[in-house]
């Protein structure tokens, strides 16, 4: 592979650069491939599935299931920002990724992650609201309102990509142009550039420590209010079904914001081992795959909802 140096590159010497990948030889890369493929088609099919059922189901349009297939709609944007990819690249032997085509992984990468995580939060106001306030819940959760609500996640998920995305490549990188993960990761790229990292790494950590921390706070106290409210009620039915439909975003909270956490909320240097790259699997194409199956295996609404739409199909 010939790597091009150009005159002029304000962001550093490389028009292109390589993602390494996983180590491993033909078998281990026929694995990988084979899980990525399954782990993309299924993520697709399972929230293509929610976003059709909700839309078609008069039953569930209601501000949570609103929520719901905006949640799907990030997840296949999310996975696809990986997998065509690495797909592509497990039997590549260049494995080459432009300059600019890093620049966009990084940008939607950072935009998606961090608009999912405010939906999530956004999703636990609503459970809130609903339960605790439930005289007040069609005033407030009002159709503009729930419009309101996912476009400041997806504001709050553009403002902080855009912040990422340009104090990363403003750096020069001139180490090296071989990137140690499979996708164009904040850390890994931070390791090629030959200059102080320092501020990049300070605004990594505080952004991303305040975002979980904030989104954390808002997901605990309204389930601490729910808690309390349901541990009121007289009729033990109504709240299991809470703690159900509670439990099912309980799960998908715990599942994203720990391994973001673990991975990205922590100071110092993030070094990309074959771990790490592991457990961002999990993040990037396990999480957005688990989404709907919990949401739909947990939920009696979506279920009644499936079964209601395969009865209309067989009877058509």
């Amino acid at each position: 592979m010939t790597t091009h140096r150009p005159e002029n590159v304000s962001a550093g010497p490389w028009r292109e650069f390589v993602l390494e990948g996983f180590q491993g030889g033909v078998k281990t890369q026929a694995l990988l491939f084979a899980v990525f493929l399954v782990l993309y088609t299924v993520t697709i099919l399972g929230n293509l599935t929610m976003i059709t059922v909700i839309t078609l189901d008069a039953q569930l349009h209601s501000p949570m299931y609103f929520f719901l297939k905006n949640l799907s709609f990030l997840d296949i944007c999310y996975s696809s920002v990986f997998a065509p990819r690495s797909l592509t690249n497990f039997f590549s032997s260049s494995k080459v990724i432009s300059f600019g085509g890093c620049v966009t992984q990084l940008f939607f990468w950072s935009f998606l992650g961090t608009t999912e995580a405010f939906l999530l939060a956004v999703m636990a106001y609503d459970r809130f609201m609903a339960i605790c306030k439930p005289l007040s819940y069609p005033m407030t959760m009002s159709p503009m309102m729930c419009a309101c609500l996912v476009l400041s996640s997806y504001l709050g998920g553009c403002l902080n990509s855009i912040v990422q995305t340009s104090l990363t490549f403003q750096l020069p990188f001139c180490r090296s142009n071989h990137i140690n993960h499979f996708f164009c990761d904040v850390s890994p790229l931070l390791h090629l550039a030959c200059a102080d990292t320092t501020l990049n790494e300070l605004v990594m950590f505080g952004i991303c420590g305040f975002i979980a921390v904030s989104a954390t706070v808002i997901v605990l106290v309204s389930y601490g209010y729910i808690t309390v409210t349901v541990l009121k009620m007289r009729s033990g039915s109504r709240g299991q079904k809470i703690f159900s439909t509670c439990g099912s975003h309980l799960t998908a909270v715990c599942l994203f914001y720990g391994t973001l956490i673990v991975i990205y909320a922590q100071p110092g240097d993030v070094e990309s081992t074959e771990q790490g790259k592991v457990v961002s699997i999990f993040y990037t194409q396990v999480i957005p795959m688990l989404n709907p199956l919990i949401y739909s295996l947990r939920n009696r609404d979506v279920k009644n909802a499936l079964r209601r739409l395969g009865q209309r199909r067989a009877a058509l």
